[in-house]
Formats: C-alpha cells, structure tokens, sequence
C-alpha cells in the first residue's frame, strides 16, 4: 500500500515526506502545490490507492464488496510554528516503529 500511495501522489505532484501504513489506518505527511485543497489531495490518494489494490488483489472486491477500500473520514493537522514537519515526521516514524505484526497486503 506505501507503494502505491507514493505513485500516486508523484503522478500528481504530491510529495509523501513521511508515511506510515497499519493494520487500520494510515500516517502520512505530503507537501503538495497551492492549487490543490486538503480535500482533493486525500480524495485522489484515497481515490487511486483504493482503485490500484481492487484491480492487483481480486479477493478485496470480496471483502469489500460496496467498493469502499477507505473510510469516508480523515484528520488533518497542518504544520507551523509550533507542530514543525520534523514532530508530525517523528510522530509517524514512532507510530511505524510500534506496527507489529501487520501482514503485508500491497
């Protein structure tokens, strides 16, 4: 899955600087151009992400037979002066250091 949501945020200029994928949810910090909302950037992440396992691994249409690999919700968190990327990096790469244990799907 880290594979997947790496290409597709380089097909649409979407730097993933940090990412973490557990057994149900997923850290990522992304930098990405202006002209793209919050919204768009989980959307097409989500969007292509979720359409590249359903075509790979067959047996998710399923497990998943609404179509819906992903929640409909988030949690954003934007960086600045006090929340730096360097604590939202440290905080995923602490959450990917704890994922034990998670079978490797994608």
């Amino acid at each position: 899955m880290a594979g997947t949501i790496r290409q597709a945020g380089e097909e649409y200029d979407i730097e993933v600087e940090e990412l973490s994928v557990e057994a149900d949810h997923v850290h990522v910090l992304v930098s990405f151009p202006p002209r793209y909302a919050v919204a768009k950037v989980v959307s097409l992440l989500k969007g292509i992400s979720a359409r590249r396992a359903f075509q790979r691994f067959a047996w998710l249409r399923e497990r998943f037979w609404s179509g819906e690999l992903w929640e409909d919700g988030y949690a954003v968190r934007t960086v600045g002066d006090r929340v730096t990327a360097d604590i939202v990096k440290k905080y995923i790469q602490r959450h990917e250091e704890e994922a034990t244990n998670q079978p490797e799907l994608f």
